[in-house]
């Protein structure tokens, strides 16, 4: 029982129905299922590119450049697109997952091979990046109009009462919490970001695990870039610039530790939709929106120092528990 009140899961759910409860006692309509339907649809961004960073937190990394990688891709998307409105949207989603894996291993070559420090990385390919869809569109936007309407229409699309966007992010979520549960994969992400050197000892390659963790989250990225483009029928140089703290934020709000090898898939997801509920309602209270950023970066260092607290409290109590035996 003890345990499952010191759940970050649990106690993040109640935080998010706490939240709701105030805001539905001045405005009610805010916690109708249709507006928590839309306040989810507008996080399914955050939830997919959460999932991408959880795993590369887990492995002792980041990854910095997933807003630049979801632009990059977002653009050339839009581009082919404008370029051939008969390719079909299937395969400008494949093509979106192939572009974001690949800038994603870019990534991880640079960290597995070089073994350079994963935030230098991903610094820099994130000016890299935003440096290349600049190139590629001579700094021109590509709007609404120049866009196919089936290249738009596809997030919007609704099945069982909720837009692709929506049903996409919850496929993402089934999918990497079965990775991340039930395959040899997802346990090396663990155990490589628990302890690097055990894991050597049993045989897992961490360079090559923290490189695919990369690979994932660049294709998360990826695919985000093309819902991000086609929902908002716009693409420009600097779309979704400074997304990335909002990822960060979530993953570490929702528990997964920025040391590496804690976490889990629902933890990132729980981290996104406390951040998308206080994103839909700051305009409702009237709070200015420019709070967003000041906000998410409070919440990352109240996270670190609630993780950071929960271990030292840990290490005393093995501490403790080693002088008592001796």
């Amino acid at each position: 029982m003890k345990q499952l009140l010191s759940s970050r899961e649990l106690i993040l759910s109640a935080a998010i129905v706490v939240m709701l409860g105030l805001i539905a006692t001045r405005f009610p309509g805010f916690v109708a299922p249709g507006n928590l339907a839309d306040v989810f649809n507008d996080t399914s961004p955050l939830i997919i590119l959460a999932i991408g960073q959880m795993i590369v937190i887990l492995t002792k990394c980041i990854d910095l450049s997933v807003a630049a990688n979801l632009a990059l891709t977002g653009m050339v998307c839009a581009m082919i697109n404008v370029a051939a409105p008969g390719v079909p949207v299937a395969v400008i989603v494949f093509v979106a997952i192939a572009l974001g894996a690949l800038l994603g291993a870019f990534n991880g070559i640079l960290v597995w091979k070089l073994d350079i420090p994963p935030i230098v990385v991903t610094l820099g390919t994130m000016t890299i990046y935003r440096g290349i869809i600049f190139l590629i569109s001579d700094g021109k936007w590509v709007n609404s109009h120049e866009m196919s309407d089936a290249f738009k229409a596809f997030p919007r699309a609704e099945a069982l009462g909720l837009p692709m966007l929506s049903w996409l992010a919850i496929l993402m979520v089934v999918i990497f919490f079965v990775l991340m549960t039930r395959t040899t994969l997802g346990r090396a992400f663990y155990a490589v970001g628990g302890n690097p050197h055990a894991a050597v000892y049993t045989g897992i390659n961490v360079g090559k695990s923290q490189f695919w963790a990369f690979v994932f989250s660049g294709a998360l990225a990826g695919l985000t870039g093309y819902l991000w483009v086609s929902r908002y029928a716009v693409a420009y140089v600097d779309i979704a610039l400074g997304f990335e703290l909002d990822v960060v934020a979530a993953c570490v709000i929702g528990g997964i530790a920025i040391s590496g090898g804690i976490g889990s898939v629902g933890g990132a997801v729980l981290g996104a939709l406390f951040l998308g509920v206080i994103k839909n309602a700051l305009p409702v209270i009237n709070v200015s929106p420019f709070w967003q950023m000041a906000i998410s970066g409070s919440a990352i260092i109240i996270a670190i120092a609630v993780n950071t607290r929960a271990g030292r409290t840990k290490g005393r109590i093995i501490l403790k528990k080693a002088e008592h035996a001796s």
